[in-house]
């Protein structure tokens, strides 16, 4: 019997592969709310409209700078996230859309 099923689609498998790490499935959650989760007080830039600066998702994660920008890295490759320059910071924001096409393609494929 052979498998007429067509390939799974890269890109599926490449937010599959980013979503399996627990911190960066936690860190696109913290994003989905980002003014219940990050303080207003402390941003350059509105949360909701630009995105959480790199070392606030860093100090609400605990981990070290280089490791939360590769994680954020990862997620952006996968098409989950945008990353926007604000001065020196960079900020990430869900890809609302993106996410979405990856939820109906998950859908259609199981």
């Amino acid at each position: 019997m052979s498998d007429t099923a067509p390939s799974p689609d890269p890109a599926l498998i490449d937010a599959l592969r980013a979503l399996s790490n627990p911190t960066r499935l936690r860190m696109l959650q913290w994003l989905r709310e980002p003014e219940r989760h990050f303080p207003a007080e402390h941003a350059i830039a509105d949360p909701a409209e630009v995105g959480v600066c790199v070392s606030h998702l860093q100090a609400k994660a605990g981990l070290a700078q280089s490791t939360v920008s590769a994680y954020l890295a990862e997620l952006q490759r996968a098409g989950l996230v945008t990353a926007t320059r604000v001065g020196k910071w960079t900020h990430y924001k869900r890809d609302e859309r993106r996410i979405a096409e990856l939820v109906a393609t998950l859908g259609r494929t199981l």
